[in-house]
């Protein structure tokens, strides 16, 4: 337990935050989970519940859970590396690694057939796939139009009941579809994530997740971090739930052994693929709000990781990150509150909540939520194994965040 004084969290705060954790659980709907909060040196952990909804294991400390959307504001470290070192340019275009999106045709309206288009006006660059701009993702608000019914037949997004495809063959298939919107006109969620693993590996001649492994996670001691887990882990994995949305009834979605996770997929996906523990993620964040540097080694420049954390979008370009947190409503705990996004993640640039302007991260649609809030120097992390299929898990985040900032005490 956090000292209280020189942790600027206040007992009684931490208390609240703890029990309000602790009543989602015994509720029964959130199985289990853990969740971390860091400022300056100190850090508090709660573990609460067990690993399966019918009992089972205690949830602990190292309990590996998968990462979901978590997974992008890390992944896109990779990137910012390349940018570091002259590998990438932002305004480079992307046609040399990503030859499959030369010569893009883009549709005339969103919901018209696919071969209604007009010639791009310009090739994508390197920018527009780091500030999910390039012009393709998944739009929840156009589901049902023919584009949006294409990238789910050609398997392009994960979640499908069928594993996306081998990088190369991902982009093949990514380049048999018009863009939806004009390189760099509109935010679009997820697909660029995806995308931007591709082109890491492209440019490095290496697997996305050597990579990462290499330049992200071994730095950083986040040893149990990576697109899959190894089999003497997999006890340290729960069961992914996702509650049906009538009944509540705790349906699963992916079990530990013999599941998605459990050995090497076709495809690292960038956007949602990351397993991980409370630990490592908090040492990735405490890098990002160090200024690139984790104990005295340097991981990114500060450059880098204050264009990954700040706002990039135009109000034109962010109309649809509006539109698609105001419009989802069970799941916009905080993304209506955001305003703007980085590179990866999404950056507060108003204050609609009890959460500073500036603070950064990203939630997962598995029940995972990781910020980090520089005018603070906080961390908050919560892992759970519930999705999003009803609303609890996401309240259970929102709550987190309510009792975390009402715990600060300077």
């Amino acid at each position: 337990m956090m000292g209280n004084g020189d942790s600027g969290f206040s007992a009684t705060g931490l208390r609240r935050l703890r029990e309000v954790l602790t009543r989602y659980v015994e509720s029964g709907r959130i199985p289990g989970l853990v969740a971390l909060v860091g400022r300056g040196g100190q850090t508090h952990v709660e573990a609460i519940g067990t690993m399966r909804h019918d009992g089972g294991a205690p949830m602990r400390r190292d309990t590996i859970f998968r990462m979901a959307s978590t997974s992008k504001p890390v992944s896109v470290a990779a990137a910012m590396v390349l940018l570091d070192e002259c590998r990438l340019r932002l305004d480079d275009q992307v046609e040399p690694w990503l030859p499959e999106l030369a010569g893009r045709r883009v549709l005339k309206r969103i919901d018209g057939p696919l071969d209604d288009t007009v010639p791009a006006r310009r090739p994508i660059t390197v920018r527009d796939v780091l500030t999910s701009t390039f012009g393709l993702g998944m739009d929840m608000t156009s589901l049902g139009t023919p584009i949006m019914n294409a990238v789910f037949e050609q398997g392009l997004t994960p979640n499908l009941p069928t594993p996306m495809p081998e990088p190369d063959e991902w982009m093949r298939r990514l380049g048999t579809l018009p863009l939806m919107y004009q390189p760099g006109e509109r935010w679009q969620y997820h697909i660029s994530s995806d995308l931007l693993g591709v082109l890491v590996a492209r440019v490095t001649g290496r697997s996305f997740e050597e990579f990462l492994r290499e330049r992200i996670f071994e730095p950083l001691g986040m040893t149990d971090t990576g697109f899959h887990v190894s089999p003497d882990k997999i006890d340290r994995l729960p069961t992914l739930y996702a509650p049906d949305p009538q009944t509540g009834e705790f349906l699963v979605w992916d079990e530990a052994k013999g599941g998605r996770w459990s050995e090497p997929p076709a495809f690292q996906g960038g956007g949602g693929g990351l397993t991980s523990t409370a630990d490592d993620y908090h040492a990735y964040f405490r890098m990002l709000l160090n200024g690139g540097v984790h104990k005295e080694r340097r991981i990114l420049s500060r450059p880098a990781v204050e264009l990954m954390t700040t706002n990039r979008l135009t109000p034109e370009q962010n109309a649809a990150r509006n539109a698609m947190a105001v419009d989802n409503v069970h799941i916009s705990h905080g993304q209506g509150q955001h305003g703007g996004w980085g590179f990866g993640m999404a950056v507060r640039t108003y204050r609609g909540d009890y959460a500073s302007v500036g603070q950064f991260g990203w939630d997962g649609g598995s029940g995972a939520a990781a910020y980090a809030d520089p005018a603070k120097q906080l961390t908050g992390l919560l892992l759970t194994q519930v999705g999003a299929s009803t609303p609890t898990s996401m309240q259970l985040i929102h709550d987190f965040w309510t009792t975390l900032y009402q715990a600060i005490d300077d």
